[in-house]
């Protein structure tokens, strides 16, 4: 799998990252078809099989049901194995999601989501937008929670999930990290990409696939290309989709090289 810097963390990411949410939530998606909640033994033969073709990123959020808890157990004393990116501001229960971004409630969240990984650190940690305003996030705290918890060693590179260009563009200059959608359809926040790239920001594409409206794994070829992007990371819990996906984008690394 071909790898990239993260933007300027000295972090070194795949080019693919695996989504988890399918690892812990089937209520109140957004993609085309049902499905069932994985055995743990599967969970543990997915990653064995990320893990093999070097799919190391593994995508999760406190707002993807039981998906950290289920991690943690999987990845049990291979910890260095994995970049894990987590996320802070969004809670998913009955009633829906329930965003805040006080600092001391972001505070919270990650230490529950460290109990569940068991791990005594991440990787990367993003805050999980609602599409408010930039500044409101700002004024709540939750840059500075990230900060801090940076700064203590918990977090390795801080940023920003965010719903669309104008969030995003306003969280570049306090973010190490990106996450940007990024798909056949959707090529709104390409320039805001390219311009993260060139100031060393490191950028996930979320929703490559257009949550599985776009059944092909070659869609992810373009995106590979796409300026700016660090990692692209699709949601599965099929590991044929996994591998074909893998296959497609060594196959468009392959092709885009001179």
């Amino acid at each position: 799998m071909l790898t990239r810097p993260l933007g300027k963390t000295g972090l070194t990411v795949p080019l693919l990252g695996l989504g988890t949410v399918k690892f812990g939530r089937t209520a109140k998606v957004s993609y085309p078809r049902p499905y069932v909640l994985p055995s743990d033994g599967q969970v543990a033969d997915l990653l064995a099989l990320a893990k093999s073709l070097d799919v190391t990123l593994l995508d999760t959020a406190p707002a993807y049901g039981t998906s950290e808890q289920r991690i943690g157990e999987a990845i049990a004393g291979e910890r260095t194995d994995w970049l894990l990116c987590s996320k802070a501001g969004e809670e998913f229960g009955s009633a829906g999601s329930r965003y805040d971004f006080n600092e001391e409630y972001v505070l919270r969240s990650v230490e529950r989501s460290l109990e569940r990984l068991r791990t005594d650190y991440l990787d990367i940690l993003l805050l999980h937008a609602d599409g408010r305003d930039t500044q409101r996030i700002v004024a709540a705290g939750a840059f500075r929670a990230l900060r801090r918890l940076q700064g203590e060693g918990v977090v390795r590179a801080v940023g920003f999930s965010g719903k669309g260009e104008a969030d995003g563009c306003a969280a570049l200059p306090l973010a190490d990290v990106l996450m940007c959608t990024a798909n056949a359809t959707c090529d709104s926040q390409a320039s805001l990409i390219a311009r993260a790239g060139e100031e060393s920001v490191g950028v996930l594409v979320k929703k490559p696939l257009a949550s599985g409206h776009q059944a092909t794994p070659q869609a992810l070829k373009k995106l590979g290309q796409m300026p700016g992007v660090s990692c692209i990371v699709v949601g599965t819990i099929d590991a044929d989709h996994l591998a074909a996906n893998v296959a497609s984008l060594v196959e468009g690394s392959a092709s885009a090289s001179p």
